[in-house]
């Protein structure tokens, strides 16, 4: 096996359990090594420190596999790690009777640059690590022995591949593609689920929780759904008795599976529901204009900052439809506002959303922290995985 030799002093991350090495950190590569080979990593004095899968064209030059000299990665591996990480969901009570869950969520279940979403009895695959890419089959056949899906479908399309030097690549790995639509039942609501073509993995598991919390504050009020995609919040206020809900985005096909989504919910009151295609930014500023009030409101756009590059040019994003949001709210009205921007973390993100309140003229208060639900563990390790985090205020 080849081995990768750190720097004098590169070590200490990776005694703290952090499984990315950067190219700085990296003295030599003593051997040869393809994209997502297992190298071993060692200090200067050549003390072993882990098992990792190398990425020549990455700026992250190796991802952990394991810390443990004694663990060999192995089809064997693979079987047990992911065997771990489906146990460890279906253990959690409040996902017992759920038919959308996250499965593994990379380096939070040892498995870094490998995410899969159970969807019934379809799995969704996302690899967007060299290492990943390297051990597809047995991660597929690990998948298939651990839940019994009768279907994969890769989504390894994320730009991250290319940092990578991987390309995108989508497909069934096993089963084929079910006759009808897919769709799970989420929290009594049921929703259409595209892998193939849909966001992320097809889907945003990430605000499960948050959606139904959504919905236990909305009996009787007047509800705007920003950035509402295929309506998940929006049905879930309705499921809770919201009086009405107007829901924006400005994708014209995202806004028809909302209003199938509806459709596929007899129970709920679509007489309560409009939906508009259109800019956010320019929608709430119409909004605002022809003096439209609400009693809740969600903002949940999409990545604004994907690195902390990006984070200035974020910042004025966020403020600016938070602002608008605080400036549409009746007195006592509920703000859930969401960054899944990688680039802003969760300090900067409360500031961001009291300089909009102070701007916007209100006192508000923070009621709760929101972030991603119990299938989207977070890694001590590994603090930049809280990459969803929100707030629910009420001025």
């Amino acid at each position: 096996m080849s081995q990768l030799i750190l720097f004098p002093g590169k070590e200490r991350s990776l005694l703290r359990r952090h499984p990315w090495i950067f190219a700085g950190s990296v003295g030599r590569l003593k051997g040869k090594a393809r994209p997502g080979d297992t190298v071993e990593v060692l200090a200067d004095d050549g003390k072993f420190l882990a098992r990792a899968a190398y990425s020549p064209d990455s700026q992250i030059r190796a991802r952990v596999w394991t810390f443990n000299e004694n663990e060999t990665i192995d089809d064997v591996f693979f079987k047990r790690r992911i065997a771990e990480a489906v146990a460890r969901r279906r253990n959690l009570p409040e996902l017992k009777n759920e038919e959308g869950v996250r499965l593994l969520h990379g380096e939070s279940d040892g498995l870094p640059g490998v995410v899969c979403d159970q969807y019934g009895d379809t799995l969704s695959l996302q690899l967007t690590s060299a290492g990943g890419e390297k051990w597809r089959k047995a991660i597929v056949n690990a998948l298939v022995q651990a839940t019994g899906c009768s279907r994969i479908y890769e989504r390894s399309d994320s730009d991250v591949r290319r940092l990578e030097g991987l390309e995108p690549v989508t497909g069934w790995l096993h089963g084929e593609a079910p006759a009808g639509d897919l769709s799970i039942m989420e929290n009594g609501v049921r929703l259409l689920v595209d892998v193939v073509g849909g966001h992320k993995t097809g889907f945003y598991l990430d605000q499960r929780e948050n959606r139904l919390l959504t919905g236990a504050l909305a009996a009787g009020k007047s509800v705007l759904n920003c950035f509402c995609y295929t309506g998940g919040f929006s049905l879930q206020a309705l499921a809770g008795g919201a009086a009405s809900v107007l829901s924006i985005d400005s994708s014209g096909p995202a806004l028809e599976t909302a209003k199938r989504n509806l459709a596929l919910n007899p129970q709920l009151d679509a007489a309560r529901a409009e939906w508009w295609e259109a800019d956010v930014f320019t929608a709430l500023r119409e909004l605002r204009k022809a003096e439209r009030k609400f009693d809740l409101i969600v903002l949940d756009p999409p990545k604004f900052a994907p690195s902390a590059a990006h984070a200035d040019r974020a910042a004025r994003a966020y403020k600016d439809i938070n602002l608008l949001g605080f400036r549409l709210l009746n007195p006592g009205g509920l703000l859930f506002t969401y960054s899944c921007s990688g680039g802003i973390g969760n300090e900067l993100f409360q500031k961001i959303i009291a300089g909009a309140a102070l701007d916007a003229g209100v006192d508000a208060r923070i009621l709760r922290h929101l972030a991603a639900g119990p299938d989207h563990p977070i890694a001590l390790a590994v603090p930049e995985g809280e990459y969803l985090k929100g707030l629910l205020c009420q001025v």
